[in-house]
């Protein structure tokens, strides 16, 4: 592989939803370094995730992004990583890149060892207290015997443990954490070979935390409650009491909303001024003209649309997340509104430095849609979550069914006129002929994503009757 193929750098956060971006449309939210990102490239305005198997909906989206499978085509609940299924780091470094890993690995030591031949600051888990993160050092043979954490004391002690850390006074945040370890990796990197820096932020799931100084660029008090704001969901979906949901008081309250919204907005802008300092960094070591950045999350959240807190189903705002892409061969300044997965990543990151895709990835290669605005990659979305929910949407409609505890419910929404997905239609003679068309497509996707023969999927269809 020649020194000239562009390096890569993967920005990825946690439960960031795809609205949560001021230059793609949130007026209410400071994000200068990912509205320049939007600027230098191409923004996939509906991309999104298949949800997923668990509760924790990050591990199989994070699975599929490192795979380039589809959901049902990965391990038990999409954790552990078959050797058989070649990773994203783990290719490009047969490509002859060195492959760096930084921040939150929620898919076991294994494939994190098989993926990066070094990196700093891992954090093999699902969330953890942001001031105070269990983090390990790069272990080179690779086995992680214990996944022995240790925690960074910025005053000089970094043998310390999480009960004996301070977090207002000593911690590190871990936006922070990973960011300077992010940039210290790009002033240190003097290696002939390309790079491929994987760098996961932890942020902005909760607890939601971060420096006083971006809480205070928002006040409750102004924030606008979403208007699909509900105090309860109409019915159960299955995941009403799951943890994410418990992290408000049922009935949900406007106050509580506008509260946990003002977080929200916080992390990510504490999120894109570190982001701001790691691309600075990147133009500093000269390396900016020749770097493929991609930014993206791992799933969206609710923060009481629906009534619900979490990621757990199927509607616009859990599986629809941020996607760009920037760097050389990229075009600047373009939005489509092709029908991306994060799965896609991979096969694209492939196809722009001149691979081929391993015969394991079944996304689909991003670039045709990058140069041609007609090309919308797939003309139907496929969603799942757990064992209760299925869902399809085409162009303009979308279908979502929910078995649980042997009771079933149907919402067909025209996202066209109602892109908050408040008005159910199935009910409704007139769409009888749009509810079949898009029930066949569902038992399609069922079919060709191997969905039927899943724990999830013998549970949800036996109960669908399909």
């Amino acid at each position: 592989m020649s020194s000239h193929q562009p390096n890569i750098l993967l920005l990825f956060t946690d439960d960031q939803r795809f609205d949560t971006i001021h230059a793609l449309g949130c007026q209410a939210i400071h994000t200068p370094n990912m509205d320049r990102l939007v600027s230098q490239g191409v923004s996939f305005t509906h991309a999104c995730i298949p949800c997923g198997t668990v509760g924790a909906v990050c591990m199989p989206s994070r699975a599929m992004l490192h795979t380039g499978r589809t959901l049902f085509h990965l391990a038990e609940a999409g954790q552990y990583i078959p050797d058989e299924h070649v990773l994203l780091g783990e290719h490009l470094q047969a490509q002859g890149y060195r492959t760096y890993g930084i921040g939150k690995w929620h898919n076991g030591p294994s494939s994190y060892a098989r993926s990066f031949s070094d990196g700093a600051e891992i954090f093999f888990g699902g969330m953890a207290d942001h001031w105070n993160v269990p983090a390990c050092r790069f272990d080179p043979s690779g086995r992680y015997p214990e996944a022995t954490p240790w925690i960074r004391n910025p005053y000089g002690d970094n043998t310390v443990t999480p009960q004996h850390v301070d977090h207002v006074t000593f911690g590190k945040h871990s936006t922070d954490l990973f960011g300077e370890a992010a940039i210290s990796f790009l002033r240190g990197y003097d290696s002939q070979a390309p790079f491929f820096a994987y760098v996961a932020f932890m942020a902005p799931h909760d607890p939601r935390s971060m420096p006083k100084r971006f809480l205070e660029m928002y006040g409750p008090a102004r924030i606008e409650l979403p208007a699909n704001f509900m105090p309860e969901h109409p019915f159960d979906n299955g995941a009403l009491h799951i943890r994410d949901e418990e992290l408000a008081a049922f009935p949900r309250t406007p106050d509580e909303i506008r509260r946990h919204i003002a977080e929200y907005y916080a992390m990510i802008s504490h999120l894109d001024y570190q982001i701001g300092e790691i691309l600075r960094a990147l133009e500093e070591t000269g390396r900016a003209g020749n770097t493929i950045v991609v930014f993206a999350g791992d799933n969206g959240l609710a923060l009481g649309q629906h009534g619900l807190m979490g990621k757990q189903s199927n509607y616009e705002h859990s599986v629809r997340v941020p996607l760009i892409m920037c760097g050389p061969g990229i075009p600047r300044n373009v939005r489509t509104d092709a029908f991306a997965y994060l799965l896609d990543i991979y096969p694209t990151l492939c196809d722009l430095i001149g691979a081929p895709a391993p015969a394991t990835v079944e996304g689909r290669s991003l670039v045709p849609a990058m140069r041609d605005p007609r090309e919308k990659v797939r003309d139907t979305f496929f969603y799942a979550y757990s064992g209760l929910q299925r869902s399809i949407r085409d162009r303009r409609h979308k279908l979502i069914e929910y078995v649980v505890r042997g009771e079933r419910h149907t919402q067909l929404f025209d996202l066209q006129n109602d892109p908050i997905e408040v008005h159910n239609l199935a009910g409704d003679p007139a769409y009888a002929a749009k509810l079949a068309e898009l029930r066949a497509e569902l038992v399609r996707y069922r079919d060709e994503w191997g969905d039927r023969d899943t724990k999830w999927g013998q549970t949800f269809w036996s109960g669908y009757g399909a």
